[in-house]
């Protein structure tokens, strides 16, 4: 076996998705609720978080694509005078 058994950003969006449902596991029993509706609630932000994460960070090989200008191409331009 040669390479690593994930990539980088998979394991980025795997750490974040982890942190995520922990932190909500742990902020739901600090609220009151018990064992179990801390442990459903951390695995229900962790699995939503998997997509979330997953879509912010871009993937290897996409370019990001500036925001288009108010007005580009139409031949709206600012005229000094």
């Amino acid at each position: 076996m040669d390479g690593p058994l994930l990539s980088l950003r998979s394991t980025i969006v795997f750490l974040l998705a982890l942190l995520t449902g922990a932190a909500a596991s742990g902020l739901t029993a600090v609220a009151g609720e018990g064992v179990a509706r801390s442990l459903l609630a951390g695995l229900a932000a962790a699995g939503m978080a998997v997509p979330f994460f997953n879509h912010l960070i871009a993937a290897e090989g996409s370019a990001v694509q500036p925001p288009a200008a108010v007005g580009a191409g139409r031949g709206e331009e600012e005229s000094n005078g």
